[in-house]
């Protein structure tokens, strides 16, 4: 982890500091992605075929979730482990059906003009669950079971085959949990290729999804910037892209327990960022030390040694400024591992999430405690916010106005209308006031 005092930088060094990792974008992402969707626009499924076996070696194939799948699942699970998964399903679900957005009431402005917004769940929603090193089934339930309770009525979902063509079980027994139908396995840019233009395949048919959601690697995160652009494409969540977490260490932080966390990260991907901000110098040391220490025992050593070739100490002159770094950052992930860490959260208006305290690991956060894990990534975290119910509905308006309401607020809008130079607006106002 490299160190960085940051009461010594200039703005443009502080930019630098806190720049994610090149490797993440450029031209080969870009242009490779393009190449993956000009060719599935072409030749649909026959192209997502002979990319998906070109990349993962694997022709696509849809495993149909039925009570025997599942049943044959928990069989090959642990007992500990379909509990564990039925646990967090439950949290998750119990989490998002309390914070469900609701109708609201009418609100009348001006009387006889009433106004009200109302919710309503998309049509079709494409969920991208990351495999490849690690069967994710987590973001399975992360992003399924709010769909379920928004009330999305086609749930999508793609996931890369594991190495011997398969799947995990405990993927199975999550889309069970999940109430799912089916998974397709297939991964990468041209799953998402194959949820923004469709696919016939011989065990069957994807058909367009009007919104993408789920995290990824560099080229499923460019592959859905892609997909956002085109004419009439589908909506994306968030950029969800490698995984990203800030540690806040103050003096008295443990450091094996900030260590680890890091690590936690580190482990997940080579393009993972993970960055330590303490005003300790000691403390930065013993948490960079911790990192080594542990290191030798991970099974994803050579991988969290990857990631952490682009991992930063960042010492500050005390925590009101270690919040404005997270503030310019932007975290996906946010741990703040301080005395008065209840107190900081008020500092902070930009990350994904914000896990308070030494007990708040990011790991738990990961699987079990309800709120979805999926979250946005390359500072997106200053705009906007992770997954909820709401991402996978919309809001609409809806107006009523009664004669006396139109005659009071008619000659209004017909007056703001000829400002604006536009008579027709003005004159179907004015048919609803009589003038």
């Amino acid at each position: 982890m490299r160190l960085i005092d940051w009461t010594t930088l200039d703005a443009a060094s502080r930019r630098e500091a806190l720049a994610r990792p090149s490797r993440r974008t450029g031209t080969r992402v870009g242009g490779g992605v393009r190449d993956i969707f000009d060719d599935v626009r072409a030749r649909g499924g026959a192209a997502v075929t002979d990319w998906a076996v070109k990349l993962d070696g694997f022709a696509p194939r849809r495993i149909a979730v039925t009570p025997d799948a599942v049943a044959a699942a928990r069989d090959a699970l642990p007992p500990t482990a379909t509990r564990a998964l039925r646990i967090a399903a439950d949290n998750v679900r119990v989490f998002h059906q309390a914070t469900r957005p609701e109708d609201s009431p009418w609100i009348e402005t001006t009387p006889g003009v009433r106004s009200r917004l109302v919710w309503r769940p998309i049509r079709a929603a494409g969920l991208y669950v990351p495999g490849g090193t690690a069967p994710l089934f987590s973001s399975l339930l992360m992003q399924a079971i709010p769909a379920a309770v928004a009330g999305v009525g086609e749930r999508v979902v793609v996931t890369p085959p594991a190495r011997d063509g398969g799947v995990h079980p405990a993927m199975i027994y999550a889309a069970g949990e999940a109430g799912l139908n089916a998974l397709w396995l297939i991964g990468g840019a041209q799953a998402i290729a194959a949820l923004t233009f469709g696919a016939a395949f011989e065990d069957g048919e994807i058909a367009p999804v009007d919104k993408l959601f789920g995290p990824g690697n560099a080229w499923v995160a460019e592959a859905k910037k892609q997909a956002a652009a085109l004419p009439g494409g589908p909506a994306v969540d968030m950029p969800a892209g490698p995984s990203e977490l800030m540690v806040i260490a103050d003096r008295d932080a443990d450091p094996e327990i900030a260590a680890a966390d890091l690590l936690s990260q580190a482990e997940h991907d080579a393009d993972a960022q993970v960055i330590l901000v303490s005003e300790s110098r000691a403390n930065i040391d013993a948490i960079r030390a911790g990192v080594e220490r542990q290191l030798e025992t991970l099974p994803r050593a050579d991988i969290a040694r990857a990631s952490l070739a682009a991992a930063r100490a960042i010492r500050v002159r005390d925590m009101a400024e270690a919040c404005e770094v997270a503030n310019l950052y932007g975290p996906e992930h946010l741990a703040l591992q301080t005395v008065d860490a209840d107190g900081l959260v008020n500092r902070i208006s930009a990350a994904g999430a914000i896990f308070v305290g030494a007990f708040a690991a990011e790991t738990l956060g990961d699987y079990a405690a309800g709120p979805s894990h999926v979250l946005p990534t390359d500072g997106a975290a200053r705009t906007i916010g992770g997954i909820t119910t709401a991402s996978f509905m919309t809001s609409m308006s809806v107006q009523s106005v009664t004669e006396a309401g139109a005659g009071a607020l008619a000659p209004v809008a017909a007056a703001l209308a000829r400002m604006e130079g536009l008579e027709a607006h003005a004159r179907a106002a004015d048919l609803r006031s009589g003038a």
